[in-house]
């Protein structure tokens, strides 16, 4: 358990931290889970349309620090390619 005012403090912004940056990742799921059903139906215009909205979305958590940029690269990647093979 932590001992200082600032030990006390620095666990408080910890906390707080973990709750915003758990809320970022969800959101960022969320958006991903859309583009896959999206690809899943099998409607090309509406999966583009999905990526669309979620590429912002993925890309912002990499300037929150949430996501790693090359990580958020590869996704956002995999994702276009699979949205170019639907309806093909």
């Amino acid at each position: 358990m932590a001992n200082t005012t600032s030990a006390k403090k620095a666990t408080r912004k910890i906390a707080a931290r973990t709750d915003v940056n758990k809320s970022r990742v969800a959101r960022v799921r969320t958006y991903m889970r859309k583009v896959e059903e999206a690809i899943a139906s099998g409607d090309q215009d509406k999966a583009a349309a999905a990526l669309k909205a979620a590429e912002p979305e993925i890309m912002r958590a990499v300037t929150k620090g949430v996501l790693h940029k090359n990580t958020a690269s590869r996704k956002v990647s995999r994702l276009t390619a699979r949205v170019k093979t639907v309806g093909a």
